[in-house]
């Protein structure tokens, strides 16, 4: 079968790989489209994400859907067939966070596709992968598969929105209109945001931010752009850049809360710190996401406006230049690998 492994920085081959045999209680899944993440493009163009470094070749991808084929000894699911969407993370279940009902943050925490540890865990761009049972997912009914390849990343943007607090009747700032930053856009209108303002320098980038439902798009790189706010209740920082996170501190209200989405450079990262102190301002991180991921695929099912953000499907055997194509903020927002 055929494989997308990352072997370094600028490095990335389609390979053939040999085809998983379900072990006890997992599932084989048949994997049908894989969106590129921002993950993804990092271990590609840097080989690493953050603090996360590429020690042997991996097989990215963690944003995949696909049907199932099999199970193994003692696994049950949905049934053979059935369309169904792959949840990457596989928590510890015993570590204090995990105890703590927060096992996205888990000390010892399996992820498709991620370095973070060692040997790192292989992701799911391959024709057939095999995972946990408790995994996969159905797709509700009259969710397209294309579609529901939006649930991942989707996901992490609710668990953003709801790190913040309540945003209802609000007027929340989102710095960044990548693929993460347009979702985490309408999963703000969806929690019922009065206003959302969304900033970028790519004006095509903030066009994608309309389609999320942003009421406000700001030029990051115009100071003069009449769309700034004087002020906003909440910020989320998207765009994983110290500039970012200093707009969201610079113009979010006193006493307001600023989360930080983005994975920021790796080491040291300037920011206006004092701010913290006399406007008592709340920065909180947000990191993947829990039980989200069901939250993401019924809304995906009930709102069709979302495929406006899959703006190319590629095939396999075209991953460097699906890649390439993600990585060109004009000329693309989600990308999609296509099994």
């Amino acid at each position: 079968m055929l494989g997308c492994v990352i072997h370094g920085a600028g490095d990335l081959r389609v390979t053939e790989l040999p085809v998983p045999v379900p072990g006890p209680g997992e599932a084989l899944v048949a994997v049908r489209y894989g969106g590129v993440c921002g993950s993804d493009l990092h271990y590609w163009r840097h080989g690493g994400v953050g603090d996360f470094r590429l020690r042997e070749p991996m097989v990215l991808g963690h944003e995949v859907v696909g049907t199932v084929v099999s199970y193994g000894a003692g696994a049950t699911g949905p049934a053979p067939g059935t369309a169904v969407a792959v949840h990457p993370a596989t928590p510890c279940g015993h570590c204090p966070e995990c105890a703590d009902g927060r096992p996205h943050v888990c000390r010892d925490t399996r992820y498709l596709g991620s370095a973070a540890r060692f040997p790192h865990v292989q992701g799911g761009f391959a024709e057939r992968i095999a995972v946990p049972a408790g995994q996969v997912r159905a797709l509700p009914g009259g969710l397209a598969p294309r579609r529901a390849a939006l649930a991942e990343p989707l996901s992490v943007a609710l668990h953003a929105v709801r790190r913040a607090g309540e945003v209802s009747g609000r007027h929340v700032l989102v710095t960044g209109a990548g693929p993460i930053g347009c979702l985490v856009v309408a999963a703000a209108k969806t929690a019922g945001a009065a206003r959302v303002t969304a900033t970028d320098p790519v004006p095509e980038a903030l066009g994608y931010a309309a389609v999320g439902g942003a009421d406000t798009l700001v030029r990051a790189d115009d100071p003069d752009d009449a769309g700034w706010p004087e002020e906003v209740d909440v910020a989320v920082e998207a765009s994983g850049t110290a500039a970012g996170l200093d707009t969201c501190l610079r113009l979010v209200r006193r006493g307001g809360v600023v989360v930080q989405l983005g994975m920021l450079p790796p080491g040291q990262s300037p920011f206006a710190g004092n701010l913290l102190v006399s406007r008592e301002i709340e920065l909180r991180g947000a990191f993947r996401f829990g039980a989200e991921f069901d939250d993401a695929l019924h809304l995906l099912a009930a709102k069709g406006e979302f495929d406006g953000l899959i703006s190319a499907v590629v095939p396999v055997s075209g991953a460097e230049e699906a890649f390439a194509l993600a990585a060109d903020r004009v000329r693309s927002c989600k990308v999609l690998l296509e099994f």
